[in-house]
């Protein structure tokens, strides 16, 4: 996968995401991970290393990120999925910016 630079608007729904006012859900949290991972491809999907039998929180990490990896999306579409999910959390849970 070719290198996808963080547009503007993914680096400040970063930066907000971690200044929500609550913390979201677990299915939430998947879908941030697995949109950041995505987007970022820092590492890419083939090179990041598969958790252990026993690691169950890193289990549902890498098969949130799998399922994005499996349907294809591409690091821009992760990127403006994951700006749109920040901002909806954001009016769900307030934001301290």
């Amino acid at each position: 996968m070719t290198f996808t630079p963080k547009t503007p608007a993914f680096e400040k729904a970063v930066k907000d995401s971690r200044n929500l006012k609550a913390k979201p859900d677990n299915d939430e949290l998947l879908e941030l991970y697995s949109l950041f991972k995505q987007g970022t491809q820092d590492p890419p999907f083939a090179d990041a290393p598969k958790p252990g039998m026993f690691d169950l929180t890193g289990k549902a990490k890498y098969n949130a990120w799998s399922k994005l990896n499996d349907e294809n999306t591409t690091a821009s579409q992760a990127q403006e999925k994951y700006v749109k999910l920040v901002n909806s959390l954001k009016e769900k849970y307030g934001f301290e910016g």
